[in-house]
């Protein structure tokens, strides 16, 4: 049974391609309005403009690196003055880098905790005081399944801060979930595994025998 969305704006980050655009356009054909995020101008100008000839819903993209605060904090801004609220937040962006611990550089350890821990947590505070006035809203973040114990024999690939970065995701979730589930507010987190997104390939995490 579809779910249709006709009213409800949704902000996704990461949304310029991969499982951004993909739920940005699912959700544009539910009905839902879409405020797309990304760090390249010319692709998310360019994801949003699919979205709303394929679907005719109103989407718009927006350059916003949201490992920077206060261009967070604009992006919110832009996109309440652009449609009034924001019903679905989807906290998507990442960046990535597979080094194992003994050699991991702090700027990379930093950057993965701003981009998939501190940017999410940052957003949904900006996006809570809307939600809990109108006691209706959804926040969904991404996670994966690396956010799981690894087993101990295989040998590693440099994933163990990217499953930092995941469980804390996780926790955050089922933590907010907790405490807003009673003000009509959702908060779910999703590990859809291995997708073939950009980010996948270029990292040659999937492959044709995969």
């Amino acid at each position: 049974m579809e779910i249709r969305m006709d009213g409800r704006v949704a902000l996704i980050t990461g949304g310029s391609k991969g499982l951004g655009y993909a739920m940005g356009l699912k959700f544009a054909e539910s009905g839902a309005q879409i405020a797309l995020a990304a760090r390249t101008d010319a692709e998310v100008t360019d994801a949003a403009l699919r979205i709303a000839q394929a679907s005719g819903q109103k989407a718009i993209g927006y350059v916003c690196d949201v490992a920077d605060a206060e261009a967070s904090k604009r992006l919110h801004q832009a996109v309440i003055t652009d449609f009034e609220s924001i019903d679905i937040l989807v906290n998507n962006a990442a960046v990535t880098y597979f080094e194992r611990v003994r050699n991991f550089q702090k700027k990379h350890f930093d950057l993965m905790f701003l981009v998939q821990v501190e940017a999410p947590f940052a957003l949904a505070q900006r996006v809570l005081p809307g939600m809990i006035e109108r006691r209706q809203g959804a926040i969904l973040n991404v996670s994966s399944h690396a956010a799981r114990h690894p087993a101990i024999d295989v040998g590693g690939r440099g994933g163990t801060v990217y499953g930092m970065c995941k469980a804390a995701l996780e926790r955050f979730s089922t933590g907010l979930a907790s405490e807003v589930f009673d003000q009509g507010i959702a908060v779910n987190v999703i590990s859809p595994g291995l997708v073939a997104t950009p980010g996948v390939l270029h990292h040659n995490l999937i492959n044709e025998d995969t």
